[in-house]
Parts: C-alpha cells; structure tokens; sequence
C-alpha cells in the first residue's frame, strides 16, 4: 500500500469520525420551551460555560479545518510562498491569519454595529479568501 492510500484511508477514518461527533451534537441538542431545536438553550444545566449549540459549532469547525489543512499539507506539500505582507507563508500560516483577523473583524462589528451578527460571517469569508489569495 502506498504513503498516499495510507494518508488517504487514515484521514477518511478520521473524518468519518468527525461527521460522527457532528451528528452526536445534534442528537444532544436540548428542546426549547415549545419543543422546538434549542439554538441558544445551554446544553450543560448549571454549566460553567455557556455550551450552546453555536459555540460547539464553532470549536467543532474549527477542528475540522485543521483536520483538512492536516491532510492537505501531508498529501499535497508545499513551499512557503511570499505575498503582499513580504513574510513567506504556508497555507496553515494563512488559516491562522485568517481566523485571527476574522475574530478581530467579530469583535469589531459587535462592538460597533451590535446585531446582525451573521453579517460579520459574510465579511469574515470574504476576509479570507483575500488572505488566502493574496497574503
């Protein structure tokens, strides 16, 4: 078997994997008052922290990306490239920069606009699809 069938099955496990912590979150995911999906509903009663739905969405996500970028830096590697910054980066230097400036950008826009928080997302994406093109 070779390297790449190797890294190609372990990551396919790893990633079913993923898929299968993904569903369990939903199962979990507390009712509302109506019995509806409880989006905001804490899902620890009496909880430290506030573990809602969104928040384990994004720990989750984010733990997906370095599970991609994982894979892609042992199947396709890469030579650091120089963009508009002049400092070479690799693509996990770009994620990084990435998800520093977009949870700058979050913090920004809830402290200035406040609500519509989803339209943040719409400039974070954009956001890093500059870095990853240009940085």
């Amino acid at each position: 078997m070779s390297r790449a069938k190797k890294i190609d099955t372990s990551f396919l496990g790893v990633a079913l994997a993923w898929l299968a912590v993904l569903a369990w979150l939903f199962l979990i995911t507390p009712e509302n008052r109506d019995g509806g999906f409880g989006w905001t509903v804490p899902m620890v009663q009496q909880g430290w922290m506030a573990w809602v739905v969104p928040t384990a969405l994004f720990f989750h996500i984010i733990a997906g990306l370095l599970l991609v970028f994982s894979y892609l830096g042992l199947r396709f590697p890469e030579t650091p490239s120089r963009g508009i910054l002049g400092i070479e980066t690799t693509r996990g230097d770009r994620l990084f920069i990435s998800l520093l400036g977009s949870a700058w950008i979050n913090l920004a826009w809830l402290g200035l606009i406040g609500a519509q928080q989803w339209m943040a997302l719409i400039v974070c994406l954009i956001f890093a699809a500059a870095v990853f093109r240009w940085v």
